[in-house]
């Protein structure tokens, strides 16, 4: 992935002008307002207008549609919706950068034809708060995570990572779904329970293992994405939070940065190296090499479910005990 010279990480490492400019390699991307009236044509063939009822899904009529942002929170829409839902995520590929993802037509109608849309917000995909801005025929119930979560733009929008912010999530959701279709109330909340005690089980219980036997060990990291995370398990990071910001947001690392985690690496100040493979940047490669030098072990993390066929649990259980493997190496506990 890394080794692709238009993915995430290379992208980032440009300037700004020159991340413009890539972009603009094979199409201008649409502004909320112009795809909204590019996908009104689309549907025109399908409805007498955009002011028209949107036929339902040939697949599933009469089931409500929701659109998720990123498929890790449209992971969890679909298992708590069950069969009486139809949901899909606009950003599946695992090579995409949510951050600078451009909307397609494609992505508004099916904005435009949901009856809920869940995003993240936090300025994580500002491209979708746009769409949803604009004026829709007929507006979905719209759970931003970001406001659900009381969190401006400016702090780390990564709460997929934050266990306690998945837990309000789901909650949402559900409380979202019984909204949406009163008279399932019951089974959304037979779902959401099922959810809570059966099917994040697994990944509750390698939260507690790793909190319980690591708490305190030294780790390194480097994005953001990582933080909520680490400190959700107690463990004692030591990345200066500006280069962990500074990898996330594309922007520029300081010299004196990079030195400062070369050398925590170099001296064993950290036991266990975490990195997002889907943005190895130059910095974070040398940040990688600095620890494979040293023997520390290295834990590779995504942004989006890997593979994109997996369940939000099962994704972060293969995380989480990749992550308990490299705890063991590096203390042989």
């Amino acid at each position: 992935m890394s080794s692709n010279p238009r993915s995430r990480g290379a992208r980032r490492a440009l300037t700004a002008r020159s991340r413009r400019a890539l972009t603009a390699r094979s199409r201008r991307p649409l502004t909320a307002p112009a795809l909204l009236l590019a996908a009104c044509g689309a549907l025109s063939a399908l409805a007498a207008g955009c002011g028209a009822s949107f036929p339902a899904s040939a697949a599933a009529p009469g089931k409500p549609r929701v659109v998720a942002a990123e498929n890790f929170w449209g992971s969890l829409a679909k298992q708590l919706g069950g069969d009486r839902v139809v949901v899909s995520s606009l950003i599946v590929n695992p090579d995409t950068d949510p951050h600078a993802y451009d909307p397609t037509v494609a992505d508004a109608v099916g904005l435009a034809r949901s009856e809920m849309a869940i995003v993240n917000g936090i300025g994580y995909d500002r491209w979708s708060s746009q769409l949803l801005a604009a004026d829709a025929p007929r507006p979905p119930i719209v759970l931003d995570v970001g406001d659900l979560l009381g969190l401006r733009e400016g702090a780390n929008p990564h709460q997929w990572y934050s266990p306690a912010s998945v837990e309000r999530v789901i909650t949402a959701i559900a409380a979202d779904y019984e909204r949406l279709d009163p008279r399932d109330a019951a089974y959304f909340e037979r779902r959401r329970i099922e959810i809570e005690q059966r099917g994040l089980a697994g990944y509750r219980r390698m939260l507690a293992l790793i909190r319980g036997r690591y708490h305190g060990v030294a780790v390194g990291y480097s994005e953001s994405i990582f933080e909520p995370l680490g400190r959700a398990l107690g463990l004692r990071l030591l990345t200066p939070a500006r280069f962990a910001r500074a990898i996330a947001e594309g922007t520029e690392v300081s010299a004196g940065d990079t030195r400062t985690v070369e050398a925590q690496a170099r001296n064993h100040e950290i036991d266990v190296w975490v990195y997002n493979r889907q943005n190895t940047t130059p910095d974070v490669e040398r940040a990688n090499q600095a620890a494979r030098a040293a023997h520390i072990p290295i834990v590779a993390i995504t942004e989006t479910l890997a593979p994109a066929s997996a369940s939000f649990q099962q994704w972060q259980v293969s995380e989480l005990t990749g992550l308990l493997r490299a705890l063991e190496e590096a203390t042989g506990r």
